[in-house]
């Protein structure tokens, strides 16, 4: 007999409720009940099985009476604004953008960063645009406190090691004597600023200006707008061989 279990934050991103990843952070946490118990990393669910998160029951949409419309939103987010989903949290994103539909970032931006980072509702979209492995490109404007050369630009496109490794070669191009163009596949934490700091320089400013084929262009700090039809179906295109693990 064919297995109908799927695992749990697989479920609980198909809701709609966050991506996988918040789901298991969630977890972790002790926030989520599968059948009235504390739910554990690596837990499945299966048809009949009752999920709680924060003591709200959740259902997949397949469950509701009516199907939620998945949506995708581009959003130029401001300095101090915090990309989390914890509305406990001073300043965060969810509830600056107060989307009257519950929605989530896909990835992060650092605080001290500003500029384009996509929100939605689809949980099934989140790893395939996010894991490195699938090279979606990300491109950034930076700043830094000291002048940069030619041998700084090689040295950032070819790779830099920071604690986490070496990370993988990029396009980077000098724009004047302290700003910079950068377009990573990556996406380490805080890893520019990193970057620079390991070729003894710092970041004054960065602001991501596009993610794959979604471009901020004249979107007003503070301002969100939901993706084109042209630019979700380019988008869907782009990673619809992507992998999601």
């Amino acid at each position: 007999m064919q297995d109908a279990s799927i695992s749990l934050n697989k479920f609980i991103s198909d809701t709609g409720y966050c991506s996988r990843r918040e789901a298991d952070n969630l977890i972790t946490k002790g926030r989520v009940l599968l059948n009235d118990q504390l739910a554990q990393l690596g837990n499945r669910y299966k048809p009949g099985d009752t999920v709680e998160v924060d003591g709200s029951i959740i259902t997949t949409p397949s469950q509701s009476k009516k199907k939620e419309k998945l949506l995708y939103i581009a959003f130029n987010k401001p300095v101090g604004i915090t990309t989390t989903t914890e509305e406990k949290i001073p300043g965060n994103i969810i509830a600056y953008i107060n989307h009257p539909k519950r929605i989530f970032p896909i990835g992060r931006l650092d605080k001290d960063s500003e500029g384009l980072i996509l929100l939605t509702n689809d949980g099934d979209i989140v790893n395939k645009i996010l894991r490195a492995g699938n090279n979606h490109e990300k491109e950034y404007i930076v700043r830094v406190s000291s002048p940069i050369d030619g041998h700084f630009i090689q040295r950032m496109a070819g790779g830099v090691r920071i604690k986490d490794g070496m990370t993988k070669q990029c396009l980077v191009k000098r724009l004047s004597t302290h700003n910079f163009k950068i377009v990573l596949t990556q996406g380490l934490n805080r890893q520019i600023r990193r970057m620079c700091e390991a070729l003894d320089n710092k970041v004054q400013s960065l602001q991501r200006i596009r993610i794959m084929n979604i471009k901020l262009e004249s979107l007003a700090p503070g301002k969100w707008r939901y993706l084109s039809e042209v630019e979700l179906k380019q988008m869907m295109d782009m990673i619809a061989d992507s992998s999601k693990t």
